[in-house]
Protein backbone atom coordinates (compact mmCIF):
# COMPACT_ATOMS: atom_id res chain seq x y z
CA UNK A 1 0.00 0.00 0.00
CA UNK A 2 1.45 3.74 -0.92
CA UNK A 3 1.97 5.48 2.19
CA UNK A 4 1.87 9.09 2.52
CA UNK A 5 2.02 11.98 5.07
CA UNK A 6 -0.12 15.30 4.55
CA UNK A 7 1.29 18.59 5.17
CA UNK A 8 -1.38 21.28 5.71
CA UNK A 9 -3.67 18.88 7.04
CA UNK A 10 -6.33 21.48 8.38
CA UNK A 11 -6.33 23.68 5.08
CA UNK A 12 -9.18 24.52 3.03
CA UNK A 13 -7.87 22.11 -0.17
CA UNK A 14 -6.33 19.26 2.35
CA UNK A 15 -10.17 17.18 2.33
CA UNK A 16 -9.90 16.95 -1.59
CA UNK A 17 -6.07 15.23 -0.84
CA UNK A 18 -7.00 12.90 2.08
CA UNK A 19 -10.19 12.19 -0.48
CA UNK A 20 -7.75 11.22 -3.59
CA UNK A 21 -5.35 9.07 -1.08
CA UNK A 22 -8.30 7.34 -0.32
CA UNK A 23 -9.35 6.36 -3.46
CA UNK A 24 -6.42 5.21 -5.06
CA UNK A 25 -5.78 2.86 -2.10
CA UNK A 26 -3.01 4.42 0.06
CA UNK A 27 -2.91 5.01 3.73
CA UNK A 28 -2.23 8.41 5.35
CA UNK A 29 0.59 7.19 7.94
CA UNK A 30 0.92 10.91 9.64
CA UNK A 31 0.07 14.70 9.30
CA UNK A 32 0.98 17.57 10.68
CA UNK A 33 -0.46 21.37 10.72
CA UNK A 34 0.23 24.39 13.34
CA UNK A 35 -3.66 24.54 13.50
CA UNK A 36 -5.27 21.09 15.61
CA UNK A 37 -8.62 21.51 13.64
CA UNK A 38 -8.43 18.70 11.84
CA UNK A 39 -11.44 16.62 12.60
CA UNK A 40 -11.67 15.65 8.90
CA UNK A 41 -9.17 13.18 9.69
CA UNK A 42 -11.67 10.85 11.18
CA UNK A 43 -13.65 10.63 8.01
CA UNK A 44 -10.90 9.33 5.89
CA UNK A 45 -7.51 8.68 7.94
CA UNK A 46 -8.54 8.28 11.57
CA UNK A 47 -5.43 6.19 12.62
CA UNK A 48 -2.97 8.64 10.80
CA UNK A 49 -0.61 9.88 13.25
CA UNK A 50 -1.02 14.01 13.68
CA UNK A 51 1.20 16.75 15.08
CA UNK A 52 0.88 20.48 15.47
CA UNK A 53 4.86 20.98 15.50
CA UNK A 54 6.71 20.28 12.97
CA UNK A 55 9.48 19.50 14.66
CA UNK A 56 7.95 16.46 15.88
CA UNK A 57 6.52 15.88 12.63
CA UNK A 58 10.03 15.79 11.20
CA UNK A 59 11.29 13.15 14.17
CA UNK A 60 8.64 10.85 13.59
CA UNK A 61 9.33 10.69 9.53
CA UNK A 62 12.69 10.31 10.50
CA UNK A 63 11.19 7.02 12.74
CA UNK A 64 10.00 5.58 9.93
CA UNK A 65 12.63 6.08 7.95
CA UNK A 66 15.26 4.54 9.89
CA UNK A 67 12.53 1.33 10.42
CA UNK A 68 12.48 0.49 7.06
CA UNK A 69 9.08 2.14 6.73
CA UNK A 70 9.92 4.85 4.70
CA UNK A 71 7.14 7.13 3.70
CA UNK A 72 6.12 7.11 -0.34
CA UNK A 73 4.83 10.58 -1.14
CA UNK A 74 4.22 13.72 0.99
CA UNK A 75 0.94 15.64 0.28
CA UNK A 76 1.46 19.50 0.32
CA UNK A 77 -1.30 21.92 1.00
CA UNK A 78 0.67 24.29 3.66
CA UNK A 79 0.55 28.53 2.70
CA UNK A 80 1.91 29.14 -1.03
CA UNK A 81 5.22 30.59 0.40
CA UNK A 82 6.22 27.31 2.32
CA UNK A 83 5.51 24.96 -0.59
CA UNK A 84 9.15 24.86 -1.68
CA UNK A 85 10.50 23.99 1.67
CA UNK A 86 8.00 21.30 2.10
CA UNK A 87 8.98 19.80 -1.38
CA UNK A 88 12.53 19.93 0.21
CA UNK A 89 11.49 18.13 3.23
CA UNK A 90 9.67 15.41 1.64
CA UNK A 91 12.61 14.62 -1.13
CA UNK A 92 15.31 14.51 1.97
CA UNK A 93 13.01 12.45 3.44
CA UNK A 94 12.90 10.10 1.09
CA UNK A 95 9.86 10.79 -0.29
CA UNK A 96 8.48 12.13 -3.85
CA UNK A 97 6.20 15.58 -3.37
CA UNK A 98 2.49 16.30 -4.27
CA UNK A 99 2.74 19.65 -3.80
CA UNK A 100 -0.44 22.27 -4.16
CA UNK A 101 -0.61 25.36 -6.32
CA UNK A 102 1.19 27.48 -6.71
CA UNK A 103 4.05 24.90 -6.66
CA UNK A 104 6.47 28.25 -5.63
CA UNK A 105 5.98 31.69 -6.22
CA UNK A 106 9.16 32.28 -8.14
CA UNK A 107 11.06 30.52 -11.15
CA UNK A 108 14.19 30.88 -9.75
CA UNK A 109 13.04 28.30 -6.39
CA UNK A 110 11.87 26.02 -8.93
CA UNK A 111 15.94 26.09 -10.36
CA UNK A 112 17.00 24.68 -6.76
CA UNK A 113 13.85 21.87 -6.25
CA UNK A 114 15.65 20.70 -9.66
CA UNK A 115 18.74 20.53 -7.94
CA UNK A 116 17.22 18.63 -4.79
CA UNK A 117 15.83 16.30 -7.16
CA UNK A 118 19.18 15.74 -9.09
CA UNK A 119 20.20 15.17 -5.85
CA UNK A 120 18.21 12.45 -4.42
CA UNK A 121 16.28 10.97 -7.65
CA UNK A 122 13.32 11.88 -6.12
CA UNK A 123 10.65 13.83 -7.76
CA UNK A 124 8.67 17.08 -7.27
CA UNK A 125 4.54 16.62 -8.53
CA UNK A 126 2.75 19.61 -8.82
CA UNK A 127 -1.70 19.53 -8.79
CA UNK A 128 -2.40 21.37 -12.47
CA UNK A 129 -5.87 19.68 -12.15
CA UNK A 130 -7.42 21.60 -15.12
CA UNK A 131 -4.90 19.74 -17.56
CA UNK A 132 -7.15 17.10 -16.58
CA UNK A 133 -10.52 18.22 -17.20
CA UNK A 134 -12.17 16.94 -20.32
CA UNK A 135 -13.78 20.12 -21.39
CA UNK A 136 -10.00 21.96 -21.47
CA UNK A 137 -8.36 18.46 -22.97
CA UNK A 138 -11.18 19.05 -25.43
CA UNK A 139 -10.67 22.55 -25.92
CA UNK A 140 -6.73 22.14 -26.28
CA UNK A 141 -7.62 19.08 -29.27
CA UNK A 142 -9.95 21.81 -30.93
CA UNK A 143 -7.28 24.35 -31.58
CA UNK A 144 -3.94 22.35 -31.67
CA UNK A 145 -3.87 22.45 -35.73
CA UNK A 146 -5.15 25.89 -35.75
CA UNK A 147 -3.91 28.72 -38.26
CA UNK A 148 -6.21 31.11 -36.53
CA UNK A 149 -5.63 33.57 -33.76
CA UNK A 150 -8.38 33.16 -31.42
CA UNK A 151 -9.70 35.73 -28.96
CA UNK A 152 -10.11 34.53 -25.61
CA UNK A 153 -11.73 36.28 -22.49
CA UNK A 154 -11.02 35.07 -19.20
CA UNK A 155 -13.12 35.97 -15.95
CA UNK A 156 -12.82 33.99 -12.07
CA UNK A 157 -14.82 35.98 -9.44
CA UNK A 158 -14.74 34.11 -6.08
CA UNK A 159 -16.41 35.95 -2.68
CA UNK A 160 -13.82 35.95 0.07
CA UNK A 161 -14.84 37.45 3.13
CA UNK A 162 -12.49 39.73 5.41
CA UNK A 163 -10.92 36.95 7.02
CA UNK A 164 -8.84 36.55 3.34
CA UNK A 165 -7.05 39.58 3.44
CA UNK A 166 -6.20 38.89 7.19
CA UNK A 167 -4.94 35.75 6.27
CA UNK A 168 -1.68 34.79 4.37
CA UNK A 169 -4.10 35.29 1.60
CA UNK A 170 -4.07 38.88 2.00
CA UNK A 171 -0.50 39.06 2.20
CA UNK A 172 1.49 39.25 -1.65
CA UNK A 173 5.07 38.15 -0.36
CA UNK A 174 2.92 34.62 1.14
CA UNK A 175 0.49 33.84 -1.19
CA UNK A 176 1.83 36.03 -4.57
CA UNK A 177 -1.76 38.00 -4.75
CA UNK A 178 -5.02 37.54 -6.49
CA UNK A 179 -2.89 36.65 -9.74
CA UNK A 180 -1.11 34.02 -8.29
CA UNK A 181 -3.63 32.24 -5.76
CA UNK A 182 -7.15 32.02 -7.76
CA UNK A 183 -5.34 32.30 -11.05
CA UNK A 184 -2.48 29.93 -11.53
CA UNK A 185 -4.03 27.48 -12.48
CA UNK A 186 -5.69 29.13 -15.13
CA UNK A 187 -2.38 30.50 -16.61
CA UNK A 188 -1.40 26.90 -16.80
CA UNK A 189 -4.71 25.90 -18.84
CA UNK A 190 -4.42 28.82 -21.55
CA UNK A 191 -0.98 27.95 -21.87
CA UNK A 192 -2.03 24.32 -22.09
CA UNK A 193 -4.33 25.10 -24.48
CA UNK A 194 -3.19 28.09 -26.57
CA UNK A 195 0.63 27.68 -26.47
CA UNK A 196 3.51 29.37 -24.92
CA UNK A 197 3.04 33.38 -23.38
CA UNK A 198 4.91 35.68 -25.57
CA UNK A 199 4.45 38.78 -23.60
CA UNK A 200 2.42 39.80 -20.72
CA UNK A 201 0.59 42.99 -19.84
CA UNK A 202 -0.69 44.59 -16.59
CA UNK A 203 -4.32 46.12 -16.59
CA UNK A 204 -4.86 46.45 -12.78
CA UNK A 205 -3.53 44.96 -9.81
CA UNK A 206 -4.60 45.54 -6.13
CA UNK A 207 -5.57 43.48 -2.63
CA UNK A 208 -8.91 42.24 -4.71
CA UNK A 209 -8.39 42.18 -8.14
CA UNK A 210 -6.04 41.75 -11.53
CA UNK A 211 -6.22 41.99 -14.72
CA UNK A 212 -4.27 41.84 -17.81
CA UNK A 213 -3.40 41.07 -21.31
CA UNK A 214 -1.62 37.56 -22.30
CA UNK A 215 -0.53 37.37 -26.22
CA UNK A 216 -0.12 33.04 -26.50
CA UNK A 217 0.71 31.56 -29.50
CA UNK A 218 -2.46 31.03 -31.10
CA UNK A 219 -4.60 33.36 -29.00
CA UNK A 220 -4.79 37.14 -27.26
CA UNK A 221 -6.19 36.54 -23.85
CA UNK A 222 -7.70 39.39 -21.47
CA UNK A 223 -8.30 37.93 -18.09
CA UNK A 224 -10.16 39.48 -14.62
CA UNK A 225 -9.95 38.22 -11.42
CA UNK A 226 -11.45 38.79 -8.08
CA UNK A 227 -12.43 38.16 -4.53
CA UNK A 228 -14.92 40.69 -4.01
CA UNK A 229 -18.34 39.69 -4.35
CA UNK A 230 -19.54 42.93 -5.67
CA UNK A 231 -17.65 42.09 -8.95
CA UNK A 232 -20.13 38.89 -9.46
CA UNK A 233 -22.53 39.38 -12.23
CA UNK A 234 -25.76 40.47 -11.14
CA UNK A 235 -27.27 37.19 -12.56
CA UNK A 236 -25.21 34.77 -9.98
CA UNK A 237 -25.22 37.45 -7.01
CA UNK A 238 -27.16 36.55 -4.02
CA UNK A 239 -27.18 32.27 -5.41
CA UNK A 240 -23.58 31.70 -6.02
CA UNK A 241 -20.00 33.03 -4.76
CA UNK A 242 -18.32 31.54 -7.56
CA UNK A 243 -18.50 32.48 -11.44
CA UNK A 244 -16.66 31.38 -13.91
CA UNK A 245 -16.47 32.19 -18.03
CA UNK A 246 -14.06 31.51 -20.61
CA UNK A 247 -14.64 32.55 -24.27
CA UNK A 248 -12.94 31.94 -27.46
CA UNK A 249 -13.83 33.81 -30.23
CA UNK A 250 -17.59 34.80 -28.48
CA UNK A 251 -18.10 31.13 -27.98
CA UNK A 252 -18.87 30.30 -24.02
CA UNK A 253 -16.71 27.09 -23.07
CA UNK A 254 -18.65 25.21 -20.45
CA UNK A 255 -16.25 23.79 -17.46
CA UNK A 256 -18.22 24.85 -14.54
CA UNK A 257 -18.79 20.61 -13.81
CA UNK A 258 -16.60 18.26 -13.37
CA UNK A 259 -14.17 19.32 -10.65
CA UNK A 260 -14.61 17.65 -7.50
CA UNK A 261 -12.97 14.55 -9.28
CA UNK A 262 -9.85 16.35 -10.00
CA UNK A 263 -7.39 15.34 -7.74
CA UNK A 264 -8.47 11.92 -7.42
CA UNK A 265 -7.40 11.86 -10.92
CA UNK A 266 -4.65 13.99 -10.51
CA UNK A 267 -3.33 11.41 -8.15
CA UNK A 268 -4.23 8.51 -10.20
CA UNK A 269 -1.80 10.07 -12.82
CA UNK A 270 1.04 10.70 -10.62
CA UNK A 271 0.77 6.61 -9.44
CA UNK A 272 0.74 5.59 -13.19
CA UNK A 273 3.89 7.72 -14.01
CA UNK A 274 2.38 10.95 -15.73
CA UNK A 275 1.98 13.23 -12.88
CA UNK A 276 3.29 16.95 -13.43
CA UNK A 277 6.86 17.40 -12.69
CA UNK A 278 8.87 20.69 -12.39
CA UNK A 279 8.82 21.36 -16.79
CA UNK A 280 5.30 21.81 -16.56
CA UNK A 281 5.13 24.08 -13.82
CA UNK A 282 7.41 26.58 -15.03
CA UNK A 283 5.35 28.49 -17.66
CA UNK A 284 2.26 29.12 -15.31
CA UNK A 285 5.08 30.51 -12.45
CA UNK A 286 6.73 32.64 -14.88
CA UNK A 287 3.30 34.18 -15.86
CA UNK A 288 2.13 35.52 -12.21
CA UNK A 289 6.46 35.95 -10.92
CA UNK A 290 6.54 39.07 -14.26
CA UNK A 291 3.11 39.87 -13.40
CA UNK A 292 3.72 40.33 -9.54
CA UNK A 293 7.40 42.02 -10.11
CA UNK A 294 6.76 44.76 -12.94
CA UNK A 295 3.12 45.51 -11.82
CA UNK A 296 2.69 49.16 -10.21
CA UNK A 297 -0.86 48.94 -8.30
CA UNK A 298 -3.40 50.88 -9.77
CA UNK A 299 -7.12 50.67 -9.54
CA UNK A 300 -7.67 51.38 -13.46
CA UNK A 301 -7.19 50.86 -16.53
CA UNK A 302 -9.59 47.81 -16.87
CA UNK A 303 -12.46 47.44 -19.41
CA UNK A 304 -14.84 44.28 -17.61
CA UNK A 305 -18.53 44.00 -17.83
CA UNK A 306 -18.46 42.53 -14.27
CA UNK A 307 -15.75 45.35 -12.85
CA UNK A 308 -18.17 47.89 -11.56
CA UNK A 309 -16.14 48.77 -8.54
CA UNK A 310 -12.82 49.14 -10.84
CA UNK A 311 -14.25 50.48 -13.45
CA UNK A 312 -15.81 53.26 -11.21
CA UNK A 313 -12.31 54.84 -9.52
Amino acid sequence: MTSYALVGASGYIAPRHMKAIKETGGDLVVAFDPNDSVGILDSHFPDAHFFTEFERFDRHVDKLKRKGERLDYVAICSPNYLHDAHCRFALRSGADAICEKPLVLNPWNIDGLADIENDTGKRIFSILQLRLHPAIIALRDKFANSTKRHQVQLTYCTSRGRWYHASWKGHDSKSGGVATNIGVHFFDMLGFVFGKVLSNHVHLKSPERAAGFLECERADVSWFLSVDRNDLPESVQGKKTTYRSITVDGEEVEFSEGFTDLHTRSYEEVLKGRGFGLDAVRPSIEIVSNFRHHAIETHSGIVHPFARKASAV
